[in-house]
């Protein structure tokens, strides 16, 4: 989750633990600092940006070693008083923390040391204000009003956005179902389904299905009254099959559990994270091999990542189509998926 949200969840959780012993003040700050703590992980450097991407929410996300270290960390600021409080304070605020990643698409690896899994429900996206706002706002009035009416508000805040991340389970089941409606009205086989929110809201939803031929994408909103067309892409097979034991292929292909893409792009041979993005603009974009002057490919030691623009045309259709509003994205190439494929 963005680090806004870290930062007031682990604030929130603090005041409800501790907001009665300490103070609201120290227990916001103390829960702030925790909350962000385990994402300082994205300031090390594994060696190339295949391995950054991947081993971000690592060790540092690892429920074995948080509930270690969160004793440590509470006899820290329990010395004179309330070190057992504390401990339990500061193990709320990592279990919550790792526990709103693993709502989003990423990947968080909850079981290191014993497995580099990367779980991921994949039902809110990263930056949502509808989860964020309540938590802020119980916040604010927790240190404005200070004393137990500030600590039922914060506690108002922790239940809304709590509840929102229920909801927003039951609208991805929702949604899933009807996709794989829509996908067998449509003659199209899925041999994976990926079903995740479009950006600030859990109204529209991105359906991604992996085809024998490559991938097929659409967008369905739960106000929506026509059918969802889907359009066609080619996902790159023939050269997968022929990099599947390059490391970093190889990598890409594990974390995002099958849901990228490979294509030439000019000299340059290029694998793309299919999960976070939408047709035809992704975030993860990383170039592992060149052809040199006779044309041969050539691999990267250390792959070079790029992100691709994104039309702010999308901001307009993301409103028309969460009002379901049958608009197709910005750049769509022409031709819905029909027939099978």
């Amino acid at each position: 989750m963005d680090s806004v949200s870290q930062l007031a969840l682990g604030a929130a959780v603090g005041v409800a633990v501790m907001g009665r012993r300490v103070g609201i003040v120290r227990a916001a700050l103390a829960g702030a600092v925790f909350g962000t703590l385990p994402d300082l992980d994205v300031i090390i450097d594994y060696g190339d940006p295949i391995s950054n991407m991947t081993k971000h929410r690592g060790a540092s996300h690892g429920l074995l070693y948080l509930t270690l270290f969160a004793p440590l960390f509470g006899w820290l600021l329990g010395r004179q008083a309330h070190w057992r409080r504390w401990t339990l304070a500061i193990w709320l605020i990592f279990m919550t923390h790792v526990g709103i990643d693993f709502m989003t698409i990423y990947g968080t690896q909850l079981g290191q040391p014993l497995t580099e899994y990367p779980f991921g429900v994949g039902s809110v996206f990263i930056i949502d204000p509808l989860y964020t706002l309540p938590l802020l706002m119980g916040l604010w009035l927790a240190l404005w009003r200070r004393g137990e009416r500030g600590i039922r508000a914060n506690r108002l805040g922790l239940w809304v956005s709590t509840l929102y991340l229920g909801w927003s389970l039951v609208a991805q089941w929702q949604v899933g179902l009807r996709a794989e409606q829509l996908l067998v009205q449509q003659g199209i086989h899925a041999e994976r389904l990926l079903v995740t929110p479009a950006p600030l809201n859990t109204l529209l939803w991105r359906v991604l299905a992996i085809t024998p031929n490559g991938y097929v994408e659409g967008h369905v909103s739960l106000l929506d009254r026509e059918p969802t067309p889907f359009t066609r892409h080619d996902g790159g097979r023939a050269l997968y099959r022929q990099w599947q034991d390059h490391p970093h292929v190889a990598r890409m292909a594990w974390f995002t559990k099958g849901f990228f893409r490979m294509r030439e792009q000019g000299s340059e041979l290029v694998i793309t994270d299919l999960r976070m993005g939408q047709e035809p603009g992704y975030v993860f974009n990383f170039v592992v091999a060149k052809r040199d002057g006779q044309g041969e490919w050539q691999p990267l030691a250390v792959p070079r990542q790029f992100s691709e623009g994104h039309n702010p045309a999308q901001f307009g259709w993301l409103w028309r189509r969460t009002l379901g509003q049958p608009v197709m994205p910005p750049n769509t190439p022409s031709g819905a998926a029909g027939g099978k494929s």
